[in-house]
């Protein structure tokens, strides 16, 4: 249990950086997976809520802002629930002790083995996105550069409709929603995305035949 416990925090963020294994749920970690998949209806929706509610509160008011009066209502929620359990101990005269001794007594300390963990994760994805981008950029492959600046293309049109925040929420949004859609209607989306795909792929070839450089020049060059 312990070995599962310092493991399952690089895990959570590996799955939430992949977009790819949100429609994939034996590829997520379970926790993950039983909240984006709403297999526990109570604890998505209170998850979902609570951070639908904070990222729209941050788009609102200042982060400062939003820290300060949820932490407030936090700590109004535990003084409050403190002192109804010192007065019912007093009235009943029992000895519970204290009712956030279980939480208390938890180890919140971050072991050199976790912080090792998490900086293979995060370093392994830096690395990934630096390879692409210079493969991108660089024009390796002429038809996939094309393909990347239609979709940079794209985006100087939705960051004109859009702003970060924005953009985070609708994230969130999409995450506890489409991959269930998926799920409830995988038969029908696969279908329609393989015709997309296919598709896609014979405007490439195309494309590839028409302007014979790039991949292939580079080789006929080596030859």
């Amino acid at each position: 249990m312990e070995g599962n416990a310092k493991t399952s925090s690089p895990l959570i963020i590996c799955s939430v950086m992949n977009p790819y294994a949100w429609f994939k749920p034996e590829k997520l970690h379970p926790v993950v997976e039983s909240l984006i998949y709403w297999r526990d209806v109570k604890k998505s929706g209170a998850v979902f809520g609570a951070g639908l509610t904070i990222l729209i509160a941050m788009s609102l008011f200042s982060l400062i802002s939003v820290f300060s009066y949820v932490s407030l209502l936090a700590l109004f929620g535990t003084v409050s629930f403190r002192i109804y359990k010192n007065v019912l101990q007093a009235v009943q005269k029992t000895s519970e002790g204290h009712p956030f001794k279980e939480y208390l007594d938890t180890d919140l300390a971050l072991s050199q083995e976790k912080v090792q963990q998490l900086s293979t994760v995060a370093v392994a994805h830096v690395n990934a996105l630096v390879t692409e981008l210079r493969r991108l950029f660089l024009v390796e492959d002429l038809v996939d550069s094309i393909k990347f600046g239609v979709v940079l293309y794209c985006l100087t049109y939705v960051g004109a409709i859009f702003n970060g925040m924005t953009c985070v929420i609708i994230a969130f949004v999409a995450l506890f929603t489409l991959p269930k859609v998926y799920e409830n209607n995988k038969q029908s989306i696969d279908a329609y995305l393989e015709l997309v795909r296919s598709k896609i792929l014979e405007v490439s070839d195309k494309i590839k035949a028409a302007v014979p450089i790039g991949k292939k020049a580079e080789t006929e060059k080596d030859k």
